[in-house]
C-alpha cells in the first residue's frame, strides 16, 4: 500500500477550438501528478521499550531550567511519539511540577555546590536580552521539591542535568544522603525505592529494546562554562573511556539497538560567542558616554603601567579609544607574572608619586599603591579576538566588584578611589572564570576530539546508529541549518536553535536534533522516517516560552 501526495501542478489544454482560431485555446485548467510515498516501516528495530540515557540535552533542559513544557518537547519525547507509530510503548518522563523551573528542598531554592544556576528558575525574553523570570513577572515560588513530591517511575527518559559520563554508572548518585556532595537532585527524583541504583541500572531494569545515548557533554562543558578556572576540571580520558565502554556494553547486552550522539565543540555555542571581547564601546547608546568620560583617567592610570609593558612585553600595553570598541581588561594566567617588576619600578618613580598625590593620597602611600597595582596588573592584558567571554560576563562588565571595593577600603583608600579601581573589565581585570583563553580553548578541543573518538569507536564496534552532533552544531554556528521555511543559527535569542542560556537547545532545536536521530536510525536499521515523510516539522515547535507560562 502506498501513500499518495499530489505535489506537482501541470497545465493542460482545455475548452474547444472555434473557427480553427488557436487564440481561442484555454490554457488555464490545472491538474496534479501523483508522487508515491512509501508507508512508514520499522526496518530491523523493535521500539516497544525505548529508554533514553543522557544529561540535560536528553532531559529537555532549556532556558537555563528544566520545566514541564520543555520536558514535553524534549528530544526523546519527540522521538517516542514517532516510535509509537511503529509499535513503541508508553514513554514516561519525570515531569517537574510547574513551568517555573528550579528545585526546592524544604521550601528553599537549591543552588548546587559549584554555585551556578543549574537548579534555578527559567530565563525569559520580552524581545531583548534574556532576563530572570522573577524580574519580568515579580516574585515566583518553584514547587518542585525533590524530596517531598517526586513522581513515580520507572522512567523512560533518564536524562539528568549536570550528569557526566561517569555519573551514569555511579551508584548513589540519586541518594539523598549523598546530597549535596555526591548526589544530583534531578536524579534523586527518579530513584524512588532504589536510591542507590545508577542511571544505567534504572535503564537496564526496563529491559530496553531500543535506546538513545547522548553522553559526555558535561565532561568538558563544566570546565568551559567556568572559564577554565580549575573549579570543574575536564574528565580524565581513562575514566571517560571506561564509562562509555560500560554504558554501551551494558545497553546492548540484551541485543537492544540504539543510536549514540557525540559531543559538540562547546566553543561553537552562543554561551561563548555572544559577548564581544571588545565590549567596551564608546558608541554604545546606553553606556558609551560614561565610558568616554572615564577614558582620559584610564589612559593616565594605564600609562604608568605601559611604560613598563613596553620594555618587558609590548603585547600587554593597555589603551582606550574614545571612538573604537575597546577590549576588556583580563587576567591571563599564561603570562609571566610581572607583579614584582611593576611594584619595584612604580615605587621609585617620581612621575608615579606625583600621579598618586594627584589622586588625593599622601606621598607616603606610594609604596602601597605600587604594590596594589603590581598585584592587580602583573598578569593583565586587553582581550583580543582570540579570547572568548562567557555569557554571564555581560552582567558584570563595567560593574564595581564589591570584594575588590571592600579590600581597597581596608587599605584606607577613599571610597571613590576604591570604586574607581574595582570596575570589572575596565580598571579591574576580569578573573579566569569569565574568559576562555586560547590555551583553554585548545584543551577543550583536544579533549572533545579524544572523547568523540572513543564514542565513535564504541558505537561502530557495537553496530549502533551514530549522530554527529559535533558537525551539526558547527553547521549551526557557521552557515546555519535550513528546514522548511526556517534557517536555524546559533545566534542567541534570534537564531531559533539555542535557548536563552546559550548552551541548551530550544524546543525547535530539539526537534531539529530529533530529525537527525531519525535519519541516523534510517541509515543503520532500515527504517524510513525521512523517505516516508515522517520527520517532524520543526516549525511546529516554539523557540521561547511566554513569561506568563506557569
Amino acid at each position: 500500500m502506498k501513500n499518495i501526495k499530489y505535489i506537482l501542478p501541470l497545465l493542460v489544454i482545455s475548452a474547444f477550438v472555434a473557427c480553427n482560431d488557436i487564440e481561442d485555446v484555454d490554457l488555464e485548467a490545472e491538474t496534479e501528478v501523483a508522487v508515491e510515498v512509501p508507508e512508514l516501516t520499522k526496518g530491523s528495530v523493535d521500539f516497544s521499550t525505548y529508554v533514553s540515557l543522557g544529561n540535560s540535552l536528553t532531559a529537555g533542559f532549556s532556558d537555563n531550567a528544566l520545566f514541564k513544557a520543555s520536558q514535553e518537547n524534549s528530544l526523546p519525547n519527540i522521538l517516542a511519539k514517532k516510535f509509537a507509530m511503529l509499535g513503541g510503548g508508553t514513554f514516561t518522563q519525570p515531569l517537574m511540577n510547574d513551568n517555573i523551573g528550579g528545585l526546592v528542598l524544604g521550601g528553599n531554592l537549591v543552588i548546587n555546590p559549584q554555585g551556578d544556576t543549574l537548579f534555578m528558575p527559567r530565563l525569559v525574553t520580552t524581545g531583548g536580552a534574556p532576563k530572570d523570570l522573577a524580574d519580568v513577572i515579580g516574585p515566583i515560588t518553584p514547587t518542585t521539591d525533590f524530596v517531598l513530591n517526586n513522581p513515580t517511575g520507572p522512567f523512560n527518559n533518564i536524562g539528568v542535568p549536570g550528569a557526566r559520563s561517569f555519573h551514569m554508572i555511579f551508584q548513589g548518585y540519586g541518594n539523598i544522603v549523598n546530597f549535596p556532595a555526591a548526589a544530583n537532585p534531578y536524579f534523586i527524583r527518579m530513584t524512588g525505592e532504589t536510591p542507590n541504583a545508577s542511571m544505567l541500572e534504572l535503564a537496564m531494569a526496563q529491559n530496553p529494546t531500543f535506546f538513545t545515548l547522548w553522553a559526555g557533554n558535561n565532561d568538558v562543558l563544566g570546565y568551559a562554562t567556568s572559564g577554565g578556572d580549575g573549579s570543574s576540571p575536564i574528565t580524565d580520558k581513562a575514566t571517560f573511556d571506561f564509562s562509555i565502554s560500560t554504558l554501551i556494553t551494558s545497553l546492548t547486552s540484551g541485543e537492544a539497538k540504539g543510536v549514540v550522539a557525540n559531543i559538540p565543540y562547546v566553543t561553537d555555542i552562543p554561551h561563548f560567542t555572544t559577548v564581544a571581547y571588545n565590549a567596551l564601546d564608546p558608541n554604545d547608546e546606553e553606556n558609551g558616554a560614561d565610558l568616554v568620560a572615564q577614558i582620559p583617567t584610564l589612559n593616565m592610570v594605564y600609562g604608568a603601567l605601559n611604560q613598563i609593558f613596553e620594555v618587558l612585553d609590548p603585547s600587554r600595553v593597555i589603551t582606550f579609544s574614545t571612538t573604537e570598541a575597546n577590549g576588556v581588561v583580563i587576567y591571563d594566567e599564561t603570562l609571566p607574572d610581572l607583579s614584582a617588576q611593576i611594584t619595584g619600578v612604580l615605587s621609585v618613580s617620581d612621575t608615579f608619586s606625583l600621579f598618586v598625590q594627584s589622586l588625593g593620597l599622601p606621598e607616603s602611600s606610594v609604596p602601597l599603591v605600587a604594590t596594589l597595582m603590581g598585584n592587580a596588573y602583573g598578569q593583565a592584558r586587553q582581550a583580543n579576538e582570540n579570547d572568548l567571554l562567557v555569557l554571564p560576563s555581560s552582567s558584570i562588565i563595567g560593574e564595581v566588584n564589591n570584594f575588590s571595593y571592600q579590600a581597597l577600603l581596608g587599605f584606607n583608600l577613599p571610597p571613590n578611589l576604591a570604586a574607581q579601581f574595582s570596575v570589572e573589565g575596565v580598571s579591574l581585570p576580569l578573573i579566569d572564570k569569565w574568559v576562555l583563553l586560547p590555551s583553554e580553548q585548545e584543551e577543550i578541543r583536544i579533549a572533545t576530539d579524544d572523547f568523540n573518538a572513543t564514542i565513535k569507536a564504541a558505537t561502530d564496534a557495537a553496530g549502533l546508529a551514530f549522530v554527529d552532533a559535533n558537525a551539526l552544531l558547527t553547521q549551526l554556528a557557521t552557515t546555519g541549518i535550513e528546514s522548511g521555511n526556517l534557517n536555524l543559527t546559533s545566534s542567541l535569542v534570534t537564531g531559533g536553535a539555542f535557548s536563552l542560556d546559550g548552551v541548551h537547545l530550544t524546543s525547535r532545536g530539539y526537534a531539529m536534533a530529533a530529525n537527525e536521530f531519525m535519519k541516523a536510525i534510517d541509515v543503520t536499521y532500515g527504517t524510513n522516517f525521512e523517505a516516508s515523510g515522517n520527520l517532524v516539522n520543526i516549525e511546529d515547535y516554539p523557540t521561547n516560552y511566554s513569561p506568563a507560562l506557569q
